[in-house]
């Protein structure tokens, strides 16, 4: 037997009684009956119907919200409600000398403003909150312990792997923290038929065994869920949303649906596009030349960051190193691209 059927018959009962007990009032003599057997049956549909909505489902929803909040916002909106109702409790008695209604409406409104204000503040200065009582941590904090403010890691940044380098640098300034969900899509990565999607995914368990073992900031996996969506992706921006932290990622699409819901993206794409060496138009550069471009008698060649770099009538030297001259620069989605000539195709 299911907890929602007893619930549902237990309802049924009260408000078959409740009915029952309504028709007894209402009716004479002549109709007593016909009331009673009446709202005795409507009364028992009603609770068949409604009990759920007044009972479980009030109780399931409390629980999914639980799940989310962060345990400090939960310990800060406690801690503020118990200020408010200690306030509350001490104007008690200056409201209860009030004429009436007054004295009898009062006390109990303030029961409810302060209860909910203490909460309310509490839950949105948190973090000076735990600034103000937790100075050891502050201190801590100033020799260099790294935030302790969540990061989440989308699959995608994961299966990359350049998060793990970039974790040992000590740029990342938060733990870095894995949902569930992500987890398991990883894991069904790693269980593909395709080989492909397969090795993908097992490198990404890799990098996370990885992550644990050389990242100088914390490592976790979380159990915060988002229950009534399905999507990983929105999942993840839900989630940070809920916690107030970034997302770290480098898928694109990814990055701008966050970034529309006003959620923090650090994208490492962004990063090392970001870093790649400064080069001006007229500055000499050695470069080997790779493969054939695109355009009639082009050559290419890479930098060190990967960085492609396309010199014009370079064809010819294919498989040559050569010393050339930048000419100008171009900026795409997909990165940076240098344009060059050959030293003695300078004007």
């Amino acid at each position: 037997m299911s907890l929602e059927f007893l619930l549902r018959s237990i309802g049924m009962i009260v408000f078959a009684v409740l009915g029952w007990k309504i028709g007894d009032a209402l009716g004479d003599a002549d109709t007593q009956i016909r009331f009673i057997v009446v709202l005795v049956l409507a009364g028992a549909a009603l609770g068949l119907l409604v009990t759920p909505w007044i009972t479980i489902r009030p109780y399931r929803l409390l629980r999914r919200t639980i799940r989310q909040v962060p345990v400090q916002t939960l310990l800060a909106a406690t801690t503020g409600l118990i200020v408010g109702l200690i306030i509350a409790a001490l104007t008690a008695f200056p409201l209860s000398l009030l004429p009436e209604p007054w004295r009898s409406i009062f006390p109990f409104g303030s029961l409810l403003l302060f209860g909910y204000l203490g909460a309310w503040v509490m839950a949105m200065r948190e973090r000076d909150f735990f600034a103000l009582f937790g100075g050891r941590f502050n201190r801590e904090g100033a020799r260099g312990a790294p935030s302790d403010k969540p990061i989440l890691l989308d699959t995608s940044v994961i299966i990359d792997g350049r998060v793990a380098d970039i974790s040992r640098t000590g740029f990342l300034d938060g733990a870095l923290t894995i949902p569930r969900f992500v987890l398991a899509e990883l894991q069904h990565i790693a269980d593909s038929a395709d080989p492909l999607r397969r090795n993908r995914g097992r490198r990404g368990l890799d990098i996370l065994n990885k992550l644990q073992k050389d990242s100088i900031v914390p490592v976790r996996i979380t159990d915060l869920d988002i229950e009534d969506v399905r999507e990983v992706d929105d999942k993840l921006v839900r989630l940070a949303k809920n916690l107030h932290c970034a997302i770290l990622t480098n898928d694109y699409n990814l990055n701008r649906v966050a970034e529309l819901q006003g959620v923090r993206v650090l994208n490492i794409n962004e990063l090392a596009n970001a870093i790649r060496a400064v080069v001006l138009p007229g500055e000499p550069m050695k470069v080997r030349l790779v493969q054939e471009g695109k355009e009639l008698n082009q050559g290419l060649a890479y930098l060190d960051d990967g960085t492609m770099v396309v010199v014009e009538n370079g064809k010819k030297l294919v498989g040559s190193t050569v010393d050339v001259t930048v000419t100008r620069m171009l900026q795409t989605n997909q990165g940076r691209m240098i344009f060059a000539v050959f030293e003695n195709d300078k004007k």
